[in-house]
């Protein structure tokens, strides 16, 4: 892989590492293993994730995300749990897909790894409050499940297609940028609504 290959394939596994960590380590990490992700040789280090103990603790953190994630208040939990955690994986995985001889390339790796990855985890954490206020209990199930379904196949494709995870991964940035905008602002006019209704702050003045 080339090194805009390489930055694409880093920068995608950072932002999904902000909607699902350990099923981010635990794809790569198959995948390593299975051959389906060549790596050049300054990255042999990076095979550490196809270790049988790395996926067996990926795999557990995996299922016990996707079963927190289903549960309305819970997943505001584990996300509030998971703010530095996510961020940190997300660094983590770029710095490793980058060459240790060069230091530059290393800080930028990290710091646009932890930024796309609190960047996309922001983006999910302000989605599920906005819908844990919803009054039914199957719109949270339904948005997780989506989170997984995305997660497992734009993983699929940045790794089977490396050319591609660039323009996954500004995609996704987009993507939660617009998100997190989009949500505060209902987030303020939903705030808004409530002291209205509670009369904590006076309706809005009528024109004559």
């Amino acid at each position: 892989m080339g090194i805009v290959e390489i930055l694409g394939v880093a920068g995608s596994l950072s932002l999904l590492a902000g909607w699902r960590l350990y099923l981010t380590i635990l794809a790569t990490g198959v995948a390593m293993r299975f051959g389906w992700l060549p790596l050049p040789e300054h990255l042999a280090a990076l095979q550490i994730l196809a270790d049988p103990w790395v996926l067996g603790v990926a795999a557990v953190g995996t299922l016990a995300e996707f079963l927190a994630d289903k549960i309305a208040w819970v997943d505001t939990i584990w996300d509030t749990v998971h703010s530095i955690v996510r961020p940190l994986g997300g660094a983590l995985l770029a710095l490793a897909l980058v060459d240790s001889s060069d230091p530059a390339w290393q800080v930028v790796a990290f710091l646009l790894g932890g930024g796309g990855a609190l960047l996309s985890h922001g983006a999910k954490a302000t989605t599920r409050a906005v819908v844990n206020v919803s009054p039914e209990p199957f719109s949270n199930a339904a948005v997780s499940t989506g989170e997984d379904v995305a997660t497992g196949g734009l993983l699929a494709l940045a790794i089977a297609y490396p050319p591609l995870a660039i323009v996954i991964a500004v995609l996704l940035a987009v993507a939660a940028v617009v998100v997190i905008i989009a949500l505060r602002r209902l987030l303020r006019n939903i705030k808004a609504t409530l002291k209205r209704a509670l009369g904590d702050e006076p309706p809005p003045p009528i024109d004559a």
